[in-house]
């Protein structure tokens, strides 16, 4: 497994950071298929193959359903130091109405970082991003998120900062303002390539949501005939602004076979 640096932050990420709103939400979702969510055994069993393996990502947020509050009561504390926790501000998931709402004001996003701190039960989060609604410019740029979240960095409740972003401008914005984005990335949607560009460029962090297009490419291959996985890796780890490619599987020999096909392709590209 291989690790890289956020910024200047001193927060090193596994290049395989491992996604949690399977084990909180199973609503709302775009996956090809329904889903269990899996018991606290299986949760347990999952992150330890994910420390085997080599992954120190978890990536979670309020949105996810309660991921955060699961993960919250399964880390022991002497377990923190081995993880980095990424979570998010400005999106609540409704479970009665299958929708989610927005809020990216200073008040509600220091009131959703403190309440993922109480639910993670750590006193500090290693990434927060802004969980955007898609005008990420104006968020940014209006609504001042980004300031709020340096703010808590500032005052040591955040060790990095930063977007997950749905377009080109409020990526490379984001960028300016903050450590690190998520863009979408993978084998069907390249548009924010440019975005993965500007952060090498400047020394920041990309993380990579929907390296699988939600599921949708695990069962298929190329037209090259190649498999999916294997070819979204090298689409993926060709690019050197990449920092972290977040898979959410929650069947533990799809995530074991994840992890060699990214170390093939590791050899391949080296």
């Amino acid at each position: 497994m291989r690790y890289r640096e956020i910024a200047d932050t001193g927060v090193n990420v596994s290049a395989i950071g491992f996604g949690t709103v399977k084990i909180g939400r199973d609503q709302g979702v775009k996956y090809p298929q329904s889903f269990v969510i899996p018991d606290d055994k299986q949760v347990l069993n999952l992150l330890s193959i994910c420390t085997e393996l080599g992954i120190n990502l978890l990536d979670t947020a309020p949105a996810y359903g309660n991921s955060e509050q699961r993960l919250g009561q399964l880390l022991s504390p002497s377990q923190r130091q081995d993880w980095l926790i990424s979570s998010k501000a400005g999106e609540e998931f409704d479970e009665n109405s299958g929708t989610s709402h927005y809020d990216f004001s200073e008040r509600a996003i220091i009131a959703s970082v403190e309440r993922s701190l109480r639910r993670l039960k750590t006193d500090y989060l290693d990434i927060v991003m802004i969980h955007s609604n898609g005008d990420d410019l104006d968020i940014i740029e209006r609504q001042g998120a980004l300031a709020t979240l340096a703010k808590l960095k500032q005052a040591g409740k955040i060790r990095a900062t930063g977007m997950s972003t749905k377009t080109i401008a409020g990526g490379i914005a984001a960028l300016e303002h903050s450590d690190c984005v998520m863009v979408t990335y993978n084998l069907n949607e390249r548009s924010e390539r440019e975005v993965i560009e500007y952060a090498h460029l400047h020394n920041k962090g990309i993380f990579i949501k929907k390296a699988f297009a939600s599921g949708h490419l695990s069962s298929e291959s190329t037209d090259a005939g190649e498999d999916s996985i294997v070819a979204s890796f090298k689409l993926i780890f060709s690019e050197a602004g990449v920092s972290s490619a977040v898979i959410g599987t929650i069947n533990e020999n799809n995530l074991r076979e994840n992890i060699e096909k990214y170390q093939q392709v590791i050899k391949e590209i080296s």
